[in-house]
């Protein structure tokens, strides 16, 4: 059965960004060759999932450190592609170092010892009336004894610098929507650990909050629709087009764009470009 048509954060900021981005990626499925960036936070990511997976006293650094290497290997098996980064000693160290450092900031932010996670990487799906569906992975979920939830999500990079948060902001506000819509309980608390530089980001959403979101959101799947029945996702050039990797299919850089697939399309968007067959 295929999936409802829907938005994660990731694919509404992307669209935000570039419409042609968001179709390259989501529609078109063009393969993105690995990321130093986003591998590092993967690794990350998983050793601090495992890490719960010990019992409380266990939960050290060293611990956390000694995770890193399997499940770098976990990583290479499934996607062998990421093996190119670290392709000499010089780059493997600096890539375990930067690796070593992140886990080590998360010990300065919280103490895992103290910690009784309801969820791990834990799917969550949704939906607004009308549409569309809702879906993301959440990094942690915290239950308190009275109920409370409080949303935790890792971030490898730093910090956004003023004026530069409002996407970290608009996904707090998502998986806040997401998360009452989906569990019946409002979270009490976003939080965003920035491993890089020890920057942590808090909401406590409330009403405005998740009205804001879900008009964005909506919003945001009106044009998604809109330019699927047009058959036209436009490229959207700005500062953040150096790190795309899909120069080579964009126009704006001498790129060759493919023929959009009217059945991926309708798949991924609920609408089918107007003079498909």
């Amino acid at each position: 059965m295929l999936p409802e048509p829907g938005l994660s954060p990731s694919r509404a900021s992307d669209f935000a960004q570039c419409p042609l981005l968001y179709r390259l990626r989501t529609i078109d499925k063009l393969p993105e060759p690995p990321q130093r960036a986003t591998t590092l936070g993967t690794v990350v990511h998983a050793v601090l999932e495992r890490l719960f997976d010990l019992p409380p006293a266990q939960r050290t650094r060293d611990a956390a450190n000694d995770l890193l290497q399997p499940e770098w290997k976990r990583l290479v098996n499934r996607e062998p592609a990421v093996a190119e980064l670290v392709k000499d000693s010089a780059d493997a160290a600096q890539f375990f170092d930067d690796a070593r450092a992140r886990v080590g900031m998360y010990f300065t932010l919280e103490n895992p010892e103290r910690l009784a996670p309801a969820g791990r990487e834990l799917r969550l799906d949704a939906a607004l009336e009308g549409g569309p569906a809702l879906r993301g992975v959440v990094d942690r979920m915290d239950v308190s004894p009275d109920g409370a939830i409080r949303i935790i999500d890792y971030k490898s990079g730093a910090t956004p610098r003023a004026g530069y948060g409002q996407q970290a902001e608009f996904q707090m506000r998502f998986y806040a929507m997401l998360v009452e819509r989906s569990q019946g309980t409002r979270p009490s608390l976003m939080r965003l650990l920035y491993l890089r530089d020890g920057g942590v980001k808090e909401l406590e959403p409330t009403d405005a909050d998740l009205a804001a979101v879900e008009a964005q959101v909506r919003d945001t799947w009106a044009d998604i629709q809109r330019r699927s029945s047009a058959g036209n996702f436009p490229a959207r050039p700005s500062r953040l087009c150096s790190w795309c990797s899909f120069q080579s299919a964009c126009p704006e850089f001498g790129g060759t764009l493919p023929n959009l697939d009217a059945d991926a399309a309708e798949r991924v968007t609920g609408v089918r470009p107007a003079g498909a067959p």
